[in-house]
């Protein structure tokens, strides 16, 4: 990164996961420290009167608004991995898109992004057929739509070979692997809940291109927009030292 060249990163939540009398995260709370909003829509969190209201909100606070398609897994809150096959992962895209940019049409806005939510996310990263079938359903429903996909992800090469905006994303609550995937979360280590390791992680990644694997091997990244999880309980403390410290490190925050 020459001196010439200003830094920007993108501060990304996922959002609108509460359902019915069951509350959770704390969307309003975190909304001014964040640039775009991941808004559930339906199949692992989220219903229609949480969609109105969180899309409403995230307007109001001029974020950028993405749709946060999942599979079909309420009851485990779309972390666990099902058996799909790519015509059912573009089939299950298409709706979930669809329905939270009616929502938006409602308030008067349109969609600006999509990001796959848990293990769809996790399984497309991976899997080229999956990552086709997300990116073709994206670009069917909307073209202009950016795709948010893990840095280095079979999801950024998908996007890019269909000419579709892609943004590679990172983790700043996530520990990863040699390999730059996110470490699994039933394994220890999984999750940094230590704001200062946090922030550490984020600036290594967005100033030196690089993030520390758990076996200290320094993995090559493209950090486009940073990830910070809206279900954890310290996410209201994570999001404010974040935008402290990339303000403080001269990183200008904005959606991509």
């Amino acid at each position: 990164m020459s001196a010439s060249q200003s830094l920007v990163i993108d501060l990304n939540c996922d959002m609108g996961e509460s359902y019915g009398a069951w509350h959770m995260g704390n969307d309003i709370a975190v909304l001014p420290f964040v640039s775009s909003a991941n808004v559930a829509c339906g199949y692992h969190a989220g219903d229609p009167s949480t969609m109105r209201k969180t899309v409403a909100a995230a307007i109001e606070h001029k974020v950028a608004v993405g749709a946060h398609p999942s599979l079909p897994d309420l009851v485990g809150f779309g972390r666990r991995t099902m058996q799909i096959t790519p015509q059912e992962a573009y089939d299950m895209v298409v709706c979930q898109i669809g329905a939270l940019a009616a929502v938006a049409a409602t308030q008067g806005a349109r969609l600006h992004h999509v990001k796959a939510h848990g293990a769809l996310y996790n399984m497309a990263a991976k899997d080229r057929g999956l990552s086709d079938a997300i990116c073709r359903a994206v670009r069917d429903v909307d073209a202009s739509l950016v795709l948010y996909g893990l840095a280095g992800s079979q999801l950024i090469a998908a996007a890019q070979d269909l000419g579709l905006r892609a943004a590679s994303e990172v983790f700043a609550d996530r520990s990863y692997q040699d390999d730059g995937s996110l470490t699994p979360r039933s394994q220890p280590g999984a999750m940094i809940e230590d704001v200062d390791t946090a922030i550490a992680q984020v600036l290594n990644m967005v100033q030196n291109r690089v993030v520390r694997s758990v076996n200290g091997r320094d993995v090559p990244v493209q950090a486009d927009t940073l990830c910070i999880h809206g279900d954890q309980p310290n996410a209201l403390v994570f999001a404010r030292a974040l935008r402290e410290a990339l303000s403080k490190a001269g990183i200008e925050v904005r959606a991509v």
